[in-house]
């Protein structure tokens, strides 16, 4: 059955809010994290556990509780696991420039050299598959494998509806628990308002990557996708055709919110491909 717009963009929101209100924190106090100066940010990360490195990357408007919450105490038992919050989100501060995958990218690289990470696996949800993806194209020697749920590679692999939603897209429409998770731990609270205004800016605006990137992308990479996401799946098997090494997978029954609402199955399938062959 064709979806509406509304129906669209109503379940993009409320199963947002079911993601959040469902996704448990990890243990206050069990890692507080660290901050670095990063490209005039005071960029927050957290380490957990020990072995090859794995870098999370959460979503869009999001923490790194209630993207990874789920899954990093599981991950942390054979990773050295280094989750960080972009600029504008969580801990981080926002700054006077705009959102871009771009620069989050430059960003995430710019930490992970002064932690002296030469070369690490990378998992990222949404927009964090976007800035793992742009890593992937402009610094491909810093990758070794690219796990990815919930992207696109461009916006004519989202709903159409959706596209128009978001370009509308207010405060007021992001459930309260993602504002009261911010609002938790930025550190000035204030600025939400202005960071959802960059995200839309940045989510209306972006032009995607080529079908030449992608091709040049010769690391394994993993695309994960619901066949309820606001990804269309033709677009993921797509994106997994283009790939010169890629795994696909289609979750069934589950929407943009995978990491959350089948960590179970999402942690399966990655550790899986992060401990199998680099063929």
């Amino acid at each position: 059955m064709k979806r509406t717009r509304s129906s669209l963009v109503l379940t993009y929101v409320f199963v947002l809010s079911l993601a959040a209100m469902g996704s448990p924190s990890l243990q206050a106090g069990e890692n507080k994290g660290k901050f670095a100066d990063v490209n005039g940010l005071k960029m927050y990360y957290e380490i957990h556990g020990a072995g090859e490195p794995l870098v999370l990357l959460h979503g869009g408007l999001a923490t790194i509780d209630n993207s990874f919450g789920k899954l990093i105490p599981e991950l942390s038992k054979h990773y050295r696991v280094i989750a960080l919050e972009q600029q504008g989100h969580g801990h981080t501060r926002d700054v006077d420039r705009p959102l871009s995958y771009e620069q989050m990218a430059e960003d995430t690289v710019a930490l992970l050299a002064q932690l002296k990470i030469e070369k690490a696996d990378f998992f990222g949800w949404s927009d964090g598959a976007a800035i793992g993806l742009q890593i992937a194209i402009k610094h491909p020697q810093m990758v070794r494998k690219l796990a990815m749920i919930g992207i696109s590679y461009n916006n004519d692999g989202l709903e159409p509806e959706v596209v128009k939603g978001i370009a509308s897209l207010t405060p007021e429409m992001i459930p309260k628990q993602f504002h009261d998770d911010y609002a938790r731990v930025a550190p000035e609270p204030q600025q939400w308002a202005g960071v959802v205004a960059k995200i839309r800016t940045m989510a209306v605006e972006w032009k995607g990557f080529s079908r030449e990137d992608l091709r040049g992308v010769n690391v394994p990479v993993l695309v994960m996708v619901g066949d309820r996401d606001i990804v269309r799946v033709e677009h993921a098997v797509e994106m997994f055709r283009i790939f010169p090494n890629a795994r696909l997978a289609v979750l069934p029954g589950v929407s943009h919110f995978g990491v959350v609402e089948r960590p179970e199955w999402v942690l399966g399938m990655v550790t899986s491909f992060l401990e199998g062959s680099k063929e």
